[in-house]
């Protein structure tokens, strides 16, 4: 009996050194109106179309209005006043912090890369898929120019190399994870997540990379039709093993970020910007319950989950108690 005791009470203990997450529910204002415009990047926009929808059923006196255009853009738009929150989906630059740039992370997701499921050489490149330092070759010093480079092999058919041509977090984290920045990106530029992985659809010998939430499809939660995900091969021996094999859905490797399987970068965490610290009644209320009601929603939509103490230190930074 004395032993369950000392158990039961070392139990407590340890229960009490772990960080709690947010509670379910919290206190709501009543009667909230007004409206709240939001731009920027394309890995977000879709799950803050969500949150909006959301929040007006509680709130339907509240008007948001979502544009996605890239990170960049919304760095830009909310720091000029032109929108109350930016969407970033990467960290944010120490310049922009000076000019006033205030993020709270909201959740997270990766980049893939991504090749075209009418590749010639398709089951040999899902089987082998592809290294950092060839990654590197492909889009920054562009020795690898054709398929027999990645194979490893006499394939001549050469490699199209594909990147955004817009400021965005995409091509931010992509370039992080090869120890660039955007600007060191080579190949074909294209505007936006759509219009990127359109362009590898349509191209048989295309290599690039999307968001997640661009590169599945949000009802099957397969890879979305014409588009195959180009496994990174982690420990480099030229071939993907089991642990490194998580594309199958977006369930799969969202997992596999969970876990810490998929490196980061180019797992990332996506944020909402304001101008300063939000004071605004409307605009804390409504960052506050995505922290917390607004969770709810997020692996559903095929993003990843902050941990606890994340979210708490989020709630902490806007100062909602």
């Amino acid at each position: 009996m004395r032993a369950r005791k000392i158990i039961a009470s070392l139990v407590m203990a340890i229960s009490a050194l772990v960080v709690a997450p947010p509670s379910s529910s919290f206190s709501l204002p009543q009667n909230l109106e007004g409206s709240l415009s939001i731009s920027g990047a394309w890995a977000l926009y879709p799950m803050v179309l969500r949150w909006g929808e959301e929040f007006r059923k509680l709130y339907p006196r509240v008007r948001i209005d979502v544009q996605a255009g890239g990170a960049g853009k919304g760095v830009a738009d909310v720091l000029a006043g032109l929108v109350d929150i930016g969407m970033v989906s990467r960290d944010l630059h120490p310049t922009e912090v000076e000019r006033g740039a205030f993020g709270v992370a909201v959740c997270k997701d990766a980049v893939v890369p991504t090749i075209s499921q009418k590749n010639p050489f398709l089951a040999r490149v899902l089987e082998r898929g592809v290294t950092r330092e060839m990654c590197l070759r492909v889009w920054v010093s562009q020795e690898a120019t054709s398929w027999g480079h990645l194979l490893s092999g006499n394939e001549k058919a050469p490699l199209h190399v594909y990147t955004r041509s817009d400021a965005c977090g995409a091509a931010e984290t992509w370039a992080a994870f090869l120890g660039k920045k955007q600007e060191d990106l080579k190949g074909i530029g294209v505007y936006g997540d759509p219009g990127l992985a359109e362009a590898v659809q349509r191209d048989p010998l295309a290599i690039s990379y999307n968001n997640i939430n661009y590169a599945y499809d949000p009802k099957t939660r397969k890879p979305v039709s014409g588009l195959a995900i180009l496994p990174l091969d982690l420990n480099g021996n030229g071939r993907i093993d089991d642990e490194e094999s998580f594309y199958q859905s977006r369930d799969s490797i969202a997992q596999a970020i969970a876990r810490g399987a998929y490196p980061s970068p180019p797992a990332r965490e996506l944020y909402l910007v304001t101008r300063g610290k939000p004071g605004n009644p409307l605009l804390v209320t409504f960052l506050a319950w995505i922290l917390q009601e607004g969770q709810r929603y997020v692996a559903e939509a095929g993003y990843i989950e902050l941990n606890p103490e994340k979210l708490v230190e989020g709630l902490k930074k806007i100062g909602f108690r």
